[in-house]
């Protein structure tokens, strides 16, 4: 594809983005560059490279086209990038209209906008810091309760792209032979810092179609998420339940550290979910788990009451802490959003604690970085169950890594460990 051929594409694609509100940036991406088969692997990158870089700068953007008098369309937040990463407007004119498959040729209203954005950069100091730093008005007190004097350095923090993470299956193979089978591939790959089961590799190179990750040698799962499958302490001969399993990622962890011996339930209400977690079970070498659908009317928590020793519920929550990952989220998060998930979130938990034994362990996690959603989420339920304690993660920790938390709750950021944003709680059940 020509330049201008590949600043069309991302026009399209940005607005096909944004005419699926409701479906993550990566699927409605998915979808639009299967419908063009025709595009190649190094164009692709290219244009999913721009949408991605103008997804993290989409509030400052749409700052400066309100300030130019517009509104924020697609090809005004494409052009406009351009212009604040620093192309010129005669060079923008003349990529637009200026052939068979570039942009259509810029409206005398365009290039009056885009001519108030040239020779500025994308930051100004008049912006109010959520503008800067990408994040919604709403959600300053709720971030500021979370990092006090810290908030701006983590915010700027999450403005990053997220690196691609690994876990080594045990069940296949060591961390060497891991990484060893992963460079014959052509991948080069470091041990993550805090996960013992980690490798980390630098850009974006096709593990899905390599042989590591085909023989189930492999699984991609970010740092934080395998910590926290790290702290339900899963063991050969437990009886696991993975609650709100989803496609599987949790499930495969635990698995690995049973060493497939004792039980484990991947346990969730959305079948397509199941359906790609047993597939995913079957690739890595996993015969100790089932997957069980809830749904109402569903006798399973009555009949395995009080069944299981470790249950690990990664609830359903706003994603802050993944905006790296997901930087369209930030711009669609709605007060709404928040209402509906606490209700949801406290009914979960509730629900699993009931498949915990005496002496078990429930583990609860979110990849948010609310306060509502996390620290205030656990008290009100040791209010409401006064047979669950805390555990500080310290004190159940198995290492070889320091314990990346110091006090009551794990609570990881990129700024400060590396990883996505992710709380968790260990709860004991005494009584």
């Amino acid at each position: 594809m020509t330049p201008p051929a590949r600043l069309a594409g991302a026009i399209d694609l940005l607005a096909a983005i944004e005419a699926a509100p409701r479906q993550p940036a990566d699927a409605a991406a998915s979808a639009w560059f299967r419908a063009r088969r025709y595009i190649g692997s190094a164009d692709r990158r290219e244009i999913s490279d721009r949408v991605w870089t103008l997804l993290r700068a989409r509030r400052r953007l749409s700052w400066w086209l309100a300030r130019a008098g517009a509104a924020p369309t697609p090809r005004l937040l494409v052009f406009g990038h351009e212009l604040l990463a620093g192309r010129t407007l005669a060079a923008l004119a003349l990529f637009a209209g200026g052939g068979k498959f570039a942009p259509a040729a810029l409206s005398a209203e365009e290039q009056a906008v885009l001519g108030r954005l040239e020779r500025h950069t994308l930051d100004h100091p008049a912006m109010a810091a959520p503008v800067r730093l990408e994040f919604p008005d709403w959600l300053e007190p709720q971030l500021a309760a979370r990092f006090g004097a810290a908030l701006e350095a983590e915010m700027a923090a999450l403005l990053a792209p997220a690196p691609l993470d690994l876990r080594v299956n045990l069940l296949k193979g060591c961390r060497a032979a891991a990484r060893d089978a992963l460079a014959a591939e052509g991948i080069a790959a470091e041990a993550t810092p805090i996960s013992p089961w980690g490798l980390r590799i630098g850009g974006r190179p096709a593990v899905t179609a390599g042989a590591a990750f085909r023989a189930g040698l492999v699984e991609i799962q970010a740092e934080g998420s395998q910590i926290v499958a790290l702290l339900a302490g899963a063991a050969p001969g437990l009886r696991v339940a993975d609650f709100c399993a989803g496609a599987g990622g949790k499930t495969l962890a635990l698995a690995m550290m049973m060493e497939n011996r004792g039980h484990i339930a991947a346990l969730d209400v959305a079948k397509s979910r199941l359906d790609g977690a047993a597939r995913r079970l079957r690739r890595a070498g996993v015969h100790n788990a089932e997957a069980h659908l809830l749904g109402p009317g569903d006798k399973f928590l009555k009949r395995r009451a009080g069944g299981f020793d470790r249950v690990l519920v990664d609830a359903p929550c706003t994603g802050t802490g993944t905006w790296r990952r997901n930087p369209e989220a930030r711009h669609r998060l709605a007060p709404a959003d928040l209402a509906e998930i606490l209700p949801r979130q406290a009914a979960i938990l509730a629900d699993a604690a009931k498949l915990v034994r005496k002496g078990g362990r429930l583990v609860y996690a979110t990849c948010s970085l609310l306060p509502a959603e996390n620290e205030e989420q656990v008290s009100a339920f040791l209010a409401r169950h006064g047979d669950f304690r805390t555990l500080p993660p310290a004190a159940v920790w198995p290492g070889p890594a320091a314990c990346p938390a110091a006090g009551a709750f794990l609570s990881l950021s990129p700024r400060r460990h590396g990883t996505d944003g992710f709380f968790a709680a260990v709860l004991e059940r005494v009584a």
